[in-house]
């Protein structure tokens, strides 16, 4: 009876397992389209006359936003959600 007990709990504990780490990838991503959407603002940024004035402002951030996406993508391997946002 103990046995089935513990059985049972550790299969309990292995969805819950799962469903955090289902939760986290959730929030990952979530995060990441964030970035991906803040890029694209920076970039219709520097195409615009009237912003030319800080137009070396909006490069650096768009460099810096492009350098943590690249860092974000090999923390949490994005690499094949990446490709999928491209096709989309």
């Amino acid at each position: 009876m103990r046995e089935e007990h513990e059985k049972h709990q550790c299969s309990k504990r292995g969805r819950r397992h799962n469903g955090a780490q289902t939760f986290r990838r959730g929030r990952a991503l979530a995060f990441y389209q964030q970035l991906m959407v803040k890029r694209e603002t920076l970039k219709q940024q520097l195409e615009s006359t009237e912003l030319q004035s800080i137009h070396l402002m909006i490069a650096g951030e768009l460099k810096a936003t492009e350098g943590i996406i690249n860092e974000f993508k090999a923390a949490f391997e994005l690499d094949e959600f990446a490709g999928e946002m491209v096709e989309e």
